[in-house]
Formats: structure tokens, sequence, C-alpha cells
């Protein structure tokens, strides 16, 4: 069995597998790796791309865009390796990034997902907005990392070089064990795409499992390349994905209480669009309160064993950003 596959979803991403594939392919090291690419039923050349340009990169090819969670979860059903690393198509590899978090997983069988430091390819020297150096959420569901906290991304200058046990990993660049992702279940394929990455490691940590970043391994995310950050669906599937996730996940003395709070700071973000103009943004966070009322009833959840873990932050980050100014993740004395 291969070791460790790195499996690049696509759809139509000609110009970032041209940009980008190239760092992966020349980065593989000596490690028992391969590489793949699963093309999301593409209309652009990306398939004729990779099968001209890099013909040692496996290819799996859909007939339609099943989206970040379904195009996973077919894809992983028939690679096999010991390890995955889900990779966007838009992270530019540096040397020796893989061989590191792959070693340290090896000695900690206990980790079942790690993450490299997210840098910022525009701004190298600046974390990334989708997963900087590890994960957190706070009590109300609001995710926040180390190196940025709501909308402010601190300049990396080492300050949280050390490895450290976090609530979630980033899905750009995520390195999990195979046997674990698919005693999951894999990814939530009603998710589509957004926040899956957060659902997944939720549920690993309620199995025991520990997640980390592993910041002696860096990568530079672009973002945003398959949905701009200022796209209504966007914010669609954020705020339809973050109440799923609550739903799901949280014990059952703390779900009902939680969603009611995040039904006024929601209906609050719907108001600031309004006064802002934005209104379709602003329906895109009605839209997701009735798609989410209506997919709750896909699940059956037995809460015996959902539980609250360390790495959730007992208070509101949202608090502390607008009110206490804490813009940094060493301001908050986790």
């Amino acid at each position: 069995m291969t070791k460790v596959a790195i499996v690049i979803l696509n759809w139509n991403g000609i110009k970032h597998l041209q940009q980008f594939l190239p760092s992966v392919v020349l980065n593989l090291e000596s490690i028992n790796s391969e590489v793949w690419v699963v093309d999301n039923g593409s209309t652009d050349n990306s398939v004729e791309f990779v099968k001209q340009e890099f013909p040692d990169v496996k290819l799996l090819c859909f007939d339609k865009n099943y989206g970040f969670t379904g195009g996973y979860n077919r894809a992983l059903l028939s690679i096999k390796a010991r390890y995955y690393v889900i990779l966007n198509s838009d992270i530019e590899v540096t040397p020796n990034w893989l061989n590191p978090i792959i070693d340290f997983m090896d000695k900690e069988p206990n980790v079942a997902a790690s993450a490299p430091k997210l840098l910022d390819w525009h701004s190298k020297d600046t974390f990334e907005y989708a997963g900087a150096a590890g994960g957190f959420i706070d009590h109300l569901g609001y995710p926040f990392c180390r190196g940025r906290i709501i909308s402010k991304v601190e300049k990396d200058a080492g300050q949280y070089d050390k490895p450290i046990s976090v609530f979630w990993a980033t899905g750009a660049a995520l390195v999990i064990r195979s046997e674990i992702f698919h005693s999951m279940g894999g990814f939530d394929d009603l998710f589509f795409a957004h926040m899956e990455e957060i659902d997944l490691c939720w549920r690993i940590k309620n199995a025991g499992y520990e997640i980390y970043n592993y910041p002696q391994s860096a990568v530079y995310h672009v973002g945003g390349g398959t949905l701009p950050n200022n796209n209504p669906h966007k914010i669609y599937l954020n705020y339809r994905n973050n109440l799923l996730l609550l739903y799901k996940n949280l014990p059952a003395n703390r779900v009902f209480k939680v969603l009611f709070y995040r039904f006024f700071l929601d209906m609050a973000s719907f108001g600031v669009f309004l006064l802002q103009g934005k209104f379709k943004f602003a329906g895109a966070v009605i839209r997701s309160y009735f798609d989410f009322m209506k997919m709750r009833k896909e699940y059956d959840i037995d809460r015996t064993n959902l539980k609250w873990h360390p790495e959730i932050y007992n208070k509101s980050i949202v608090f502390k950003f607008f009110l206490k100014k804490k813009h940094k993740f060493s301001d908050l004395n986790i």
C-alpha cells in the first residue's frame, strides 16, 4: 500500500493546476507517495492538461460537480493509502513540507489529523484566513485560528511555531489517517463545501482522537479560488453549515441554548447587511436558516457521546473582538 496519497480536487481550475501542481510534484521528497487529481466534472481543459503535462499524476474523473465533500468522499473510496493529504488546488507547497508531518504522526498514533502552517500566497509573511496555525471555535460556534481572529490576520513572526492540539485542522491542506477518515464516514455530503473539515474534526475528537497543527511544515494558500469571499453563495454556505455543525455536534445540554443565541446574532448580521445595501448577502442569511430547518430532519442524532472539548473557547470571540478589541490569538490567553 502507498503510504501517502496527495489528493487534489479540481473543478474548472486549470489555472491553479498550471501554477501550483508543479510544486506538489517536485516536492514529493523521499516519502512513499503518489499524487492524484480528482476532477469534479470540469468543462475547461483541466483533464487534458494533467494528462499531457503530468502523465505520472493519477487521474480520477467524475461526471459532475459533487462539491468538496462529495468529490473527496467518492474519490477516497477508491484511493488506497495509509495517509490522505487533502490539498486545495490553489496551494503552493514548500521543500520538505510533508515529511515532518508524516514523521510526527507516525510517532503519535492518537493524532488522527494534522495540518501545516497556512500562509498567504499573496503576502508570504502573513497567515492565511482559512487555517493559519490551527483552528478553534468559541462556545457559540464561531471559528477562529492561531493567527486569525474574525477578519484580522496576523503576520507570521514565529509566534505560533509550537505544535499544539487544536479543535480543527484546515481542509485546505489536511493530513489524515485513511482508516479514521473512513471510520468516521468521511465528510458530511450535505455540507457540499465550507466547514466540513470542522464537522469532521469534531466527530474525530468525540471518538477520542487528537487534531494537531504542525507549523514546522508550511504551505502557501491563495484562498477563494473556487468561490470568492464576496460571493453571496459563500455567505449562505457558511451560515447554513455552521448551523448544521452546531446542531449535529453539540451535547444535549447546550444545543438549543447555543442555537437560540446564534439566531439573534445572525439576525444582527442580517440587519448589518441590509444597512450596507448588501441585499443578496442579507437574503443568503435568511435562506440559510430556511434550509437549515429543512436539512436538520436528515439527521438522527444520538447525543449520548457528544462532548464539550477543552479546545472550545468558553467565551464569545465576537465579544472579545468587537468590544474588547482582542485582535490576536495571543491576547486570548488560551
